[in-house]
């Protein structure tokens, strides 16, 4: 016990800190950290480098490498940097890297080096260039705070929602701040930035001079700032060199430090535990590291190699070239365990378990002294605390193997703590692993929950580990198995190398019909690969023909939707492919596709006639209101309901309702001609109307025969050049020469011209001896093959001219 104090480092009385390494770090840096922009993800998140051309100068074709790398130095990603200039790096909680460029563009990255988005910081960014940046986190999201080289900040609180906000200027800033930090107060975002001797506060509204209380006297300059993680403490460097540490607000004072060092550190970030009274900062300089708070001696550390600290929730992670380690105050149920010559319950019941496994009469004093002072649940309790604040597996065990042996002495102690924390300390070994690299704290894991533990595996790609943990807590399916083999499956898509039935029946041996697994919501990220065919294979495999149906449709797959749709007997479902097919075809094509579909055809036939049958209704009750109205109006009513008619005269088919043309012509397609004639009467559509309504209907379904029928029905109101030019929009030149022969002298010019019968069109003509026609003739004479006919027509005109 006494060994394992040994790196237990007294901060004045009330607390201890430790450093324990994590991992052995076996990157391969192409770089040294000094020369490099870095940014480590908090909760055990990954470490992105990029060469600094603003540190160290290189030939001009050698290009920056952005490096990404899990926090055991596992190599996740590498790219050559081919956009411009970066000032900053940082990771979102989403674990996504932000890259700040110069001209304010920040471009987005994903764990593996996949470009996901960029977006721009605003105009004035792009003018003034950056000159520093800061990305932040917020109960909002992630932001990004930018310093201009106009010496302004603009900001976004929310990059996943990007509103910018420009910062209220700093009076007489002509250079830019000595330190400057973001702070999250009352759910806003703020900026605090030091100014010579000065502290300013910038929200969206103003800027405020602040004062932190209790400062020492002669600072000239502040050199540099940290706020905690929970943004609850402020930490502020005087060129003095002491440290005046306060809460967030500047309204308290906590302490003040005298590090007798006047370099300005190259970090400072703080080291508290949750719950914890004790405040600590850590300080950085090149080759020394100190722990600092509220005590008249500080805990110092060399540093052998160029480190970096990354804040977390409970301490500080400190990492090097070689090594990976993490600095935090020691637990309380850790230190009373632990420490030196502790009577605390669990101490005592430790040590009656390793009494006991050495057969010892030890065991049974020291339990009867716990016994005796009513604290062994207690020191069961203690035990399993501490035992999730361990990261040695070794040391877990010792500290549970003490809680189970207490607890075979209680009659009521509830197991659920225990159980749980064997479960817990399961799964944060696993994660833990070097090959994993995700080095997750007790605190951590409560704090970041089992949810989104699993989403950073997934975001990870180990799929076979997020499953194991799922099935060894008994996750429900929905939210654990069935979720992470659905995020498998779309990753799986975009395996492009791999052929679509080779995927499709990859996903499908694996998923099968787990409960809760959409293979539309695959097939869907499949066809934003661009497969559209492996799609359209995962949809086979998708029960519910609601979900496929959609997509199908986006595809545009209209028939194959309209096919599922009737397979599944929704006739909602099926009415919604029908009103996107009448949409996207034409109505010829549309009722082809109908006259395939028996079924389809039925249905659309039983909603046209309730259609009709309530616009007749309404048609009826429209009529015997008016009539009604009519009967009983007084002068005044009269007046205004003449106006009403002669405006119906006078703007004629404006008042008519297109859904009703739409219904008589649907009638028309469907073979119902007398129930088109007679909504036709009902809502009073003149005969020029209805036949040109007809007349095209007939045209779109190509169904000549039936058209002939019509046309000799009785006599066309609009004639018969109508019926050439449908004919010949629908390329049937041999039926629009047919109803050429019936159009009457006035056009008969223009239906000869129109099924190209320029020859005969010319003789009409000249036996008209009208010169409009002569000369719409010669207009469509061509020189090669038309030359006799020209001639004849010039001819005709010079005699016409001598009479």
């Amino acid at each position: 016990m006494d060994c394992y104090t040994a790196n237990w480092n007294p901060l004045g009385d009330s607390a201890f800190y430790r450093k324990y390494e994590l991992y052995s770090m076996d990157w391969d840096l192409k770089e040294e950290l000094r020369d490099c922009l870095v940014a480590a993800a908090p909760y055990g998140g990954p470490i992105a480098l990029l060469r600094n051309p603003g540190r160290k100068e290189k030939p001009a074709s050698a290009r920056p490498v952005l490096e990404i790398y899990s926090a055991s130095g596992v190599p996740l990603a590498s790219l050559l940097w081919k956009s411009g200039p970066v000032v900053s790096l940082g990771w979102s909680a989403e674990e996504e890297l932000l890259c700040v460029q110069e001209d304010g563009v920040v471009l987005v990255y994903g764990l593996h080096g996949d470009f996901r988005r960029h977006f721009s910081m605003g105009n004035e960014v792009l003018q003034n260039r950056v000159l520093d940046a800061r990305i932040f986190h917020t109960e909002f999201g992630s932001g990004v705070a930018i310093l201009t080289g106009a010496h302004r900040f603009t900001l976004s609180a929310n990059v996943g929602d990007l509103k910018l906000r420009r910062m209220p200027e700093v009076p007489g800033l002509q250079s830019a701040p000595s330190c400057w930090t973001t702070m999250c107060q009352d759910r806003v975002a703020h900026i605090l930035l030091a100014v010579g001797p000065d502290l300013y506060l910038l929200d969206h509204a103003a800027c405020s001079a602040v004062t932190p209380p209790g400062l020492a006297a002669g600072v000239s300059s502040f050199l540099q700032m940290a706020v905690s993680f929970t943004y609850r403490h402020l930490a502020l460097f005087t060129d003095t060199g002491y440290i005046w540490m306060g809460t967030a607000s500047l309204k308290e004072k906590l302490c003040e430090f005298n590090c007798n060092i006047r370099a300005p550190p190259k970090q400072m970030v703080w080291c508290s535990r949750p719950r914890s009274k004790e405040r600590a900062v850590v300080v950085a300089w090149e080759r020394r590291l100190m722990v600092v708070g509220d005590a008249p001696e500080g805990i110092q550390f060399v540093l052998d190699e160029d480190s970096y600290l990354v804040p977390e929730l409970d301490g500080v992670r400190i990492f090097s070239h070689s090594t990976h380690e993490f600095l935090h105050e020691v637990p309380v149920a850790s230190e009373e365990i632990f420490k030196i010559a502790s009577m605390a319950p669990g101490a005592l019941l430790l040590e009656a378990q390793k009494e006991y496994e050495k057969e010892s009469q030890k065991a049974d004093e020291y339990l009867r002294e716990i016994q005796e002072l009513g604290q062994l649940p207690q020191a069961v309790q203690q035990c399993i605390e501490a035992a999730g604040h361990e990261h040695w597996p070794d040391m877990q065990k010792s500290l549970l193997r003490a809680a189970s042996f207490g607890k075979c002495f209680l009659d009521r102690f509830p197991p659920d703590s225990f159980v749980r924390m064997c479960q817990d300390l399961r799964v944060l070994n696993a994660i833990r692993d070097y090959h994993i690299g995700i080095p997750l704290t007790y605190s951590q894991y409560k704090q970041l929950t089992i949810q989104v533990l699993l989403d950073r595996l997934v975001l990870r790609r180990l799929y076979p580990l997020a499953i194991q943990i799922c099935e060894y807590l008994r996750l429900p399916e929905v939210q654990g198995v069935s979720r992470i083999l659905a995020h498998w499956a779309c990753y799986k898509v975009q395996q492009k190398d791999v052929s679509d039935e080779d995927v499709a029946r990859a996903i499908n041996q694996k998923l099968g019909d787990t409960p809760g697994v959409s293979y539309s919501d695959i097939a869907a990220r499949a066809y934003g690969c661009g497969r559209t065919e492996l799609a359209i294979k995962l949809l086979e495999y998708e029960p519910r023909s609601g979900e496929q149906v959609p997509l199908l449709l986006k595809m545009k797959r209209s028939k194959l939707a309209l096919s599922k749709a009737i397979e599944s007997g929704d006739t909602d479902l099926v009415f919604t492919v029908l009103l996107h097919l009448k949409n996207e075809l034409n109505r010829g094509d549309f009722f082809m596709t109908l006259r395939n579909q028996p079924m389809a055809l039925s249905l659309y036939r039983q909603r046209i006639e309730g259609r009709v049958a309530a616009l007749q209704a309404a048609a009826d009750a429209f009529y015997k209101a008016k009539n009604e109205f009519a009967a009983k109006a007084t002068e005044d009513q009269m007046r205004l309901l003449r106006l009403q008619r002669r405006l119906e005269d006078e703007l004629g088919g404006r008042f008519l309702d297109l859904s009703v043309h739409d219904t008589v012509t649907t009638l028309i397609l469907s073979g119902q001609n007398k129930r088109a004639e007679q909504l036709a009467r009902d809502f009073r559509i003149p005969d020029k109307r209805l036949w040109w309504l007809k007349l095209t209907a007939l045209a779109d379904l190509e169904d000549w025969e039936e058209l002939e029928k019509f046309s000799k029905s009785k006599k066309s109101p609009i004639g018969y050049l109508p019926f050439v030019e449908i004919c010949m929009k629908q390329h049937n030149k041999y039926e629009a020469k047919k109803y050429a022969s019936r159009v009457g002298p006035e056009q008969k010019v223009k239906a000869l011209l129109l099924v190209g019968d320029v020859a005969q069109a010319a003789d009409v003509a000249i036996e008209h001896r009208n010169e409009a026609e002569m000369s719409l003739v010669l207009s469509h004479c061509t020189g090669a093959t038309d030359g006799a006919t020209a001639d004849k027509i010039q001819r005709a005109r010079a005699q016409a001219q001598k009479k």
